[in-house]
């Protein structure tokens, strides 16, 4: 529907006040050194309806937050894979069960200790075993930890979570008084759960990839972010039709999408809208809590708050133990765990419609967990700082082995990175690899990407505007990064990004147009080649500089004049027009253009420069050259060789001894 002018509807202007207050609350975080998310969860917490009631808990909110979760957890599966999964599966099964059995025991059995029934007390354990997906992750992602050994065995602990809530969900109705028989709905739904996971197993390994490449080659953006979003969402629904949480049914989605090749380029055209999502998510969390009920119950909020970091600290740490991952990752991985997470809403709403409040406290006591929920979600940040703070400090005073198996998995770093792919692209990359210089190429057509990865010694398939894609290719160890885009526009907005990311990295551009080139210095270029001339010749020339590889011994250098002297005695008519040149290229300019480096000798034309190949190689560019431009003379561009050669006359010509 279109409205008219003047019209408007009923939720903009509380999603307009959402925004901004994420927003302005998210760069004040910033500008004070402080995780955004802690921002997004204080402006909830100030226009919700209990305090400025700019934004009530309307069924948008709610949508879109539920949209955020799914996103956020579908880019995580992304950057999984099944193998990943597999090799952390004991960490999944022994670390996350073991986490989730001690924290609901410990919790029930000191709930049962103050007085409470065990039925509330078992769902107050339930509610407080799980932890927040959604923060962790974002904070892991935020200190660049995902991949250390702290990352793995922490997230492996929250997909068990995930898994768990499963069972949580079913398990919840059973505590209510007027429950009965449940035990037969509860096997068949982890029979049905089971079947799904066989499913997404099955797709992501035969179904996934051809489709994906099939929706690339399109190489409409457009179609291709509406093809991954209605993956992700849609097998996010079909998983909670079978009983399975969405969530979990979101990272299914993504490891499923993580198997095919374009899963750089998936994440990158997704990211955007996981962000604007996850942040609606975290400001409709703050938005629950009633700051009058927490000055009335500040005592046993905080006294709840920190016996909850002790007793997950205690199980996280023990569970982690359990892996063997040493001492200082155990309680980093205790204190980042430390929090009750966001699906504890889920099953608090479950134990109301069954009759069960946490705590047994009834209101009172759902506003306490909202709190408390709430306010560690807040500090988990500063607890995920404290926790790997000791870690440090235990590992400084037990060094272990442990402190390198923590570090995160790193490009062996040294390489190229070449943004763009063509003849010019493929012409640098012969060369560079003929050199032993390895070769990252990022390029987003399939077909481009096929004719790279025969070439390249990796190939990432995704915009280079993204930064995850650039992460993904190596950025932060590349050597030098080279821009062979066809826009200039195109080519100053990845240098930007480059720039922003990797600031120190020499950035040489090579657009095969003009227009937008003259924003390039401004973006971060260190340097234009050839924007006109489509040869690859001056642009290899200028990256081998600047690697400190071009060998002017072996090959004819671009910046050194060929001033060849014919000996007198020479009877050669064609003597006369030799004159001094400077050599096109450091190879044969024909055969680099190709992309081939197949050349036997070279040969320098001494009337204009240009590089060739002697008509012992497979495609003698030489006389080629000669013939077609009628230049017949050319020089040895061999080392130590000091003659040239007439091909009208086929007569040799020796140098002058004299100069």
């Amino acid at each position: 529907m279109v409205l008219a002018a003047g019209e408007t509807t009923g939720y903009l202007g509380p999603i307009v006040a959402l925004l901004c207050a994420a927003g302005l609350i998210g760069y004040l975080s910033v500008r004070l050194r402080i995780v955004p998310i802690v921002g997004f969860l204080l402006a909830g917490v100030l226009i919700g309806p209990h305090q400025l009631g700019l934004v009530s808990d309307s069924e948008v909110v709610r949508a879109a937050a539920d949209i955020g979760v799914m996103l956020l957890l579908f880019t995580i599966g992304i950057e999984f894979s099944l193998d990943r999964m597999a090799s952390i599966r004991r960490y999944v099964l022994l670390g996350g069960g073991l986490q989730v059995v001690l924290t609901v025991g410990l919790t029930a059995a000191v709930s049962l200790l103050f007085g409470v029934e065990w039925r509330p007390a078992l769902l107050t354990g339930l509610l407080v075993a799980l932890s927040s997906t959604a923060i962790v992750l974002k904070v892991l992602s935020a200190s660049g930890r995902t991949t250390t050994t702290v990352g793995g065995t922490s997230i492996a602990t929250l997909i068990f979570q995930d898994l768990a809530v499963v069972v949580m969900v079913l398990l919840v109705p059973l505590l209510g008084r007027d429950s009965g028989g449940g035990l037969l709905e509860l096997l068949r739904a982890l029979g049905t759960a089971l079947a799904v996971l066989v499913v997404v197993l099955v797709v992501a390994r035969k179904v996934m990839p051809p489709l994906l490449e099939r929706v690339a080659r399109t190489c409409s953006p457009e179609v291709f972010l509406l093809a991954v979003v209605a993956i992700g969402l849609g097998t996010a629904w079909l998983t909670s039709l079978a009983g399975v949480s969405v969530a979990l049914g979101a990272f299914l989605a993504g490891l499923v999408v993580s198997e095919s090749k374009h899963s750089s380029h998936a994440l990158g055209e997704v990211l955007p809208l996981q962000i604007l999502f996850s942040a609606t998510f975290f400001v409709s969390i703050g938005m629950l809590v009633d700051l009058r009920a927490v000055l009335r119950m500040w005592w046993l909020i905080l006294l709840l708050a920190c016996a909850v970091v002790l007793l997950k600290l205690i199980t996280g740490g023990v569970a982690l133990l359990a892996l063997r991952v040493g001492l200082p990752t155990a309680v980093a991985g205790g204190f980042l765990l430390a929090q009750v997470g966001e699906f504890s809403f889920v099953l608090q709403r479950a134990g109301r419609a069954a009759g069960v409040e946490p705590l047994g406290m009834g209101p009172d006591g759902e506003q306490v967990l909202v709190a408390v929920t709430v306010m560690l979600m807040i500090l988990t940040p500063a607890l995920a700082a404290l926790g790997e703070r000791l870690a440090e400090a235990l590992r400084r005073r037990r060094p272990t082995g442990e402190t390198a198996a923590a570090e995160p998995e790193r490009a062996a770093g040294g390489h190229v990175l070449v943004s763009g792919w063509g003849g010019v692209a493929a012409a640098l990359t012969t060369e560079l690899r003929a050199r032993d210089i390895p070769v990252v190429v990022i390029t987003l057509g399939p077909e481009l990407a096929a004719d790279a990865e025969q070439r390249a010694d990796r190939v990432v398939r995704g915009d280079s505007t993204h930064g995850n894609v650039l992460h993904e290719a190596g950025l932060a160890t590349a050597r030098l990064v080279v821009i062979c885009e066809n826009s200039g526009e195109q080519a100053a907005r990845i240098a930007a990004v480059v720039a922003r990311f990797a600031p120190e990295t020499s950035i040489v551009v090579r657009p095969t147009d003009r227009a937008g080139a003259e924003e390039l210095v401004p973006a971060g270029v260190d340097r234009i080649v050839d924007t006109v001339d489509a040869v690859a010749h001056p642009l290899t020339d200028t990256v081998l500089r600047r690697l400190g590889r071009l060998d002017s011994a072996g090959y004819p250098d671009p910046n050194t004049p060929v001033d060849f002297r014919v000996d007198p005695t020479t009877a050669c008519p064609h003597a006369t027009e030799i004159e001094p040149v400077l050599p096109s290229s450091a190879g044969c300019t024909e055969c680099l253009r190709l992309g081939e480096r197949d050349w036997v000798h070279l040969r320098t034309c001494l009337h204009c420069g240009n590089v060739g190949c002697c008509d012992s190689s497979p495609h003698r560019h030489a006389s080629a050259h000669a013939d077609t431009c009628t230049h017949p003379i050319v020089a040895s561009a061999e080392p130590d060789e000091h003659w040239a050669w007439c091909y009208l006359d086929r007569a040799r010509l020796e140098r002058s001894s004299t100069r």
